[in-house]
């Protein structure tokens, strides 16, 4: 692959739609994640009950793991999660997805938009599941490690 393994995260996280957030304090959950790849950060909208959402409000050390066979990314990212009130990000966040979860739509009192600025990342790039079987069937013949992708950790 030429381009870098941080373009490469960048352009496939955007293609998924769902991976685990926890914090030290709240255990991991599925979320929907949205991209801010210009403000280096992941978006979430959740209820303000949550174990999520009271951690954030003081800003929490946060740990977001995703795994996509589809986009052929497996990614562990970390950065500090914070509850944020901002109605014009919500306005352009809010879709279908997130309205089946809140009886009142968008104007639901209950819902909690979370900020996750992200610092480093640990990423496996791969080229999926037709490459990793010619990878292991060339190493089979060439005696030479199967070459599996990119992976490394990128920092923000």
């Amino acid at each position: 692959m030429n381009t870098s393994l941080k373009e490469e995260f960048w352009d496939r996280i955007d293609d998924i739609r769902t991976g685990m957030l926890g914090t030290d304090k709240a255990r991991a959950v599925p979320m929907t994640h949205y991209v801010d790849k210009d403000a280096k950060a992941l978006w979430f909208i959740t209820a303000n009950g949550t174990d999520l959402a009271k951690t954030a409000q003081t800003g929490e050390s946060a740990e977001y793991i995703v795994i996509s066979n589809d986009e052929h990314l497996y990614a562990r990212i970390d950065g500090k999660v914070q509850a944020v009130t901002d109605p014009a990000k919500l306005d352009e966040l809010w879709n279908a997805i997130a309205g089946a979860w809140f009886e009142d739509g968008r104007q639901d009192d209950d819902i909690q938009l979370l900020r996750m600025d992200l610092s480093e990342a640990e990423v496996w790039a791969t080229g999926g599941s037709l490459s990793f079987l010619y990878q292991v069937a060339k190493a089979h013949i060439t005696d030479e490690k199967p070459d599996m992708g990119q992976h490394g950790t990128i920092r923000f």
